[in-house]
């Protein structure tokens, strides 16, 4: 490669530094997809069965997930009926609030403003209902088992009544979906660009 080829990459390199300083310096980006539902949640399935409330977030967009947090608003006159269930459009599927039905059943109302969040202090099965803020799933499974995975296609939150007596709604469901730092995929970008000119100029 001579040195006028050299020069043109060098100050290519430079260029495209100087004019895009703030993408060097982007932070992750949190979108969020769903909103309300009003939902009633089914609680008299028939016999020998249990009743199940699926709400589904249809999302139009190619993300490569890097975190995922969920956000749940329930009115429920006992929210300890209810197992909550993620399921990706491409799996997994985990449990949310798993708790001990014969163990750990309490009755209490509502989830308000709800965050399952795995970077969360406290695990879910500490905290009191109504639940408000972030708390840690407990699975099976884990909401970073959906990282790396696309964000395309349908999304459902399962809701399984447990007991019969108590009734509600989901009244809203939303997913919050990190991706990566913008910068990491334009950089990421041009160097395989800047490699593909380097090549094509050193066969010249």
């Amino acid at each position: 490669m001579d040195t006028r080829s050299s020069k043109f990459i060098v100050y290519a390199i430079f260029a495209l530094v100087t004019s895009f300083p703030s993408l060097v310096f982007a932070v992750p980006v949190d979108i969020t997809y769903g909103g309300r539902f009003d939902l009633p949640i089914i609680d008299e399935p028939g016999p020998g069965k249990v009743a199940m409330t699926e709400a589904i977030i249809e999302v139009p967009d190619h993300y490569t997930i890097y975190d995922l947090d969920v956000r749940i608003n329930i009115t429920h006159t006992n929210v300890f009926d209810l197992q909550l269930f993620l399921k990706g459009p491409q799996g997994p599927r985990i449990c949310l609030n798993y708790f001990d039905e014969l163990t750990e059943y309490e009755i209490y109302p509502n989830y308000a403003d709800t965050i399952f969040d795995d970077e969360a202090q406290l695990l879910i099965k500490d905290g009191a209902a109504p639940f408000t803020g972030r708390f840690k799933p407990r699975g099976p499974g884990k909401l970073e088992d959906f990282k790396g995975k696309d964000t395309f296609g349908s999304w459902r939150l399962q809701i399984f009544d447990m007991w019969d007596w108590h009734y509600g709604k989901l009244d809203s469901f939303e997913l919050i979906v990190t991706v990566p730092e913008p910068a990491t995929a334009i950089l990421l970008t041009l160097g395989t660009g800047l490699i593909s000119l380097f090549r094509s100029r050193r066969r010249q």
